[in-house]
């Protein structure tokens, strides 16, 4: 039994207003060092939204959700809300909790995967916002990879059939399913999960990817082709990062006569603003272009599974509940995914 004082939701944050937009991508980039031409042009994404990214919505709303569900299952715990790289900063959170009288947190990050950004970024802003407020800061207990937990699979596979019903009837029988994630550096993939576990070339990311785009295309009505495909590459050209890109492999199944695509978000939890600007614009340019149909799942969001998902992880924690768990792969070395 580990007993809590609260849960925490830690998410990455975004700008709210168009005199937001560079600050927040200054504090996302901050020592990488980044022209600051990248960051305007970064900049016109979120201009195209007014400034606005959906992000911090998306996590208001999960909260209310989690709130209401934690209130119907017994679970008496306050929940805070703190961001990487925008308001509500992680370490003012912390220091919220710190002054209401909270020593143990159990803290869920907006990130089911396990890589570097997705996972041990995490873990070493906790570390830092917890070394800012001294001995006295909360103690901080960050919950593990859910990847193939049945509450992130089940909303994807209601949003693929969805979406498959979507496109027109003559394009259904031929289209092609895209699971979509955020591109890494290939060494960073290769990171991932630890050296020896088995994982393949992509690390456990990018078998984690892949176990969940099969968990989700075995629910389906029925069999469609399908691959991992990646989106939203940041880095320079002479540095490989995980491939093939979206928009790249449409082209390429355009040329083989594909009629359709479904883009699955898969490796995300929001349809933040990745999300609305690399699949829901960039991409469906780029399958207008190409003459194809296109349809893009929602993510998992406020998905009543995936809010009861968060609750049943709370019991896992705080109650030894077993694991529920989908897939069959290895653990990453030093992680209790």
């Amino acid at each position: 039994m580990r007993p809590y004082d609260a849960f925490l939701l830690i998410s990455f944050g975004g700008p709210e207003g168009e005199d937001e937009v560079i600050p927040f991508l200054e504090n996302v980039t901050r020592g990488r060092n980044i022209p600051r031409e990248r960051l305007a042009e970064v900049g016109e994404h979120y201009f195209l939204f007014g400034g606005v990214s959906p992000i911090n919505q998306q996590c208001r709303d999960l909260i209310a959700a989690i709130t209401d569900d934690f209130s119907a299952n017994g679970i008496d715990l306050p929940v805070y809300w703190g961001n990487r790289f925008w308001a509500p900063m992680l370490t003012d959170t912390l220091a919220a909790m710190r002054d209401d009288g909270v020593r143990r947190v159990l803290a869920l990050p907006t990130s089911a995967y396990c890589n570097w950004s997705s996972r041990t970024a995490y873990e070493e802003d906790i570390a830092r916002a917890r070394a800012a407020l001294g001995e006295d800061a909360p103690e901080v207990d960050l919950i593990r990879p859910f990847y193939d937990h049945p509450g992130f699979v089940e909303p994807l596979v209601e949003h693929t059939l969805a979406s498959l019903d979507a496109l027109p009837e003559d394009q259904r029988g031929g289209a092609r399913l895209l699971f979509s994630a955020h591109s890494i550096p290939m060494a960073m993939a290769q990171e991932s999960g630890g050296p020896g576990q088995g994982f393949g070339p992509a690390g456990a990311y990018g078998a984690q990817l892949a176990e969940v785009a099969r968990l989700v295309v075995d629910r389906l009505d029925r069999e469609y082709p399908f691959e991992v495909v990646y989106q939203s590459r940041s880095g320079p050209p002479s540095q490989p990062w995980l491939e093939p890109d979206v928009n790249d492999r449409m082209e390429e199944l355009a040329a083989e006569g594909v009629p359709a695509v479904v883009v699955v978000p898969h490796g995300f939890v929001s349809d933040h603003m990745e999300v609305k600007f690399d699949l829901d614009v960039e991409a469906r340019e780029t399958a207008q272009k190409l003459g194809i149909g296109y349809e893009r799942a929602l993510s998992p969001g406020t998905h009543p599974a995936f809010v009861s998902m968060v609750t049943d992880l709370v019991r896992e924690y705080a109650e030894g509940k077993a694991p529920r768990k989908l897939g069959a792969l290895p653990r990453c070395a030093g992680c209790d995914c």
